[in-house]
């Protein structure tokens, strides 16, 4: 750029849009840093910062931060191609991580999933390379208190429920690992951090994950019959397997009905939270 006027985050944001289209800055590719950005528009570092979230929102840069210079984003896969779980949400929470302020919300059975993909963004904020400056996170889970629609004995558990003590151990001890993980966040690098937990009075047919208010990641609990080894019992159940639910992805940038859904999910969740949901007291 010759420098004969400044250029506006906005119009800066246009430029780098149209070469990350045309193939000029490719998939994975780092962008120059922002003071190199910030001499080449002639402006100050904090119109380029506002053109790179810009691009972020967009889906179009991973890795904004005030640290290495963020990358561009890999394409999302194409509307009808879902991805397991597992395999989808540690990338997704990664690009919300890169966000200054996270806002993540969460409905699920015990935060297993939740909790080993969660451990992708972490390091890359323990290694440096994102910092965001604040981190609410918020989960749904069900009560210990209420009979569960699943996992439950084939054949019925009666008033002594192993398979319900079971999932009460595996929900307490991955809330815990979950909130350990983020505090330590906060002691390390001096993130403002805040997890809350409450109890849902019935079993989630559903996981869900809002994303920094922008994106709303869904997937089915799919139901199956197996057996599992616990102390000196096999216990036949229909569990579920959470981990291999296709999530499906709803971005407020994608358009007008991805929006509303966006919207209503958040909505669906505040209600929640704020209603019949309890506090959750990990015993």
């Amino acid at each position: 750029m010759n420098g004969s006027r400044r250029f506006s985050p906005r119009e800066i944001a246009d430029v780098l849009r149209d070469r990350i289209r045309a193939g000029e800055l490719r998939a994975g590719e780092r962008l120059p840093t922002q003071a190199e950005l910030a001499e080449e528009f002639g402006v100050e570092r904090g119109a380029v910062r506002q053109a790179l979230r810009a691009l972020q929102e967009d889906g179009l840069l991973t890795h904004v931060s005030k640290g290495s210079p963020p990358r561009v984003a890999e394409p999302a896969p194409a509307r009808g191609e879902p991805q397991p779980t597992m395999v989808s949400l540690a990338p997704r929470l990664s690009e919300a991580f890169a966000a200054e302020e996270v806002r993540l919300d969460v409905v699920c059975h015990t935060s297993e999933t939740l909790m080993v993909a969660l451990g992708e963004p972490l390091r890359l904020i323990h290694e440096g390379r994102i910092r965001p400056r604040s981190i609410d996170f918020r989960v749904l889970v069900p009560s210990r208190d209420i009979n569960l629609a699943f996992p439950v004995l084939v054949e019925g558990g009666g008033d002594d429920d192993p398979v319900h003590r079971r999932w009460l151990q595996m929900r307490n001890a991955q809330l815990r690992v979950l909130q350990h993980n983020l505090h330590a966040v906060r002691a390390t690098h001096g993130i403002d951090v805040r997890v809350r937990f409450r109890a849902l009075p019935f079993t989630p047919p559903v996981k869900l994950y809002l994303l920094n208010g922008g994106e709303a990641l869904i997937g089915y609990y799919m139901l199956a019959r197996r057996a599992e080894e616990w102390g000196d019992r096999t216990l036949d159940m229909y569990d579920a397997l959470g981990s291999q639910s296709l999530l499906f992805s709803f971005a407020k940038r994608a358009g007008a009905r991805d929006a509303a859904f966006v919207d209503e999910s958040q909505k669906w969740f505040d209600a929640l939270w704020e209603t019949i949901t309890t506090d959750l007291t990990l015993s």
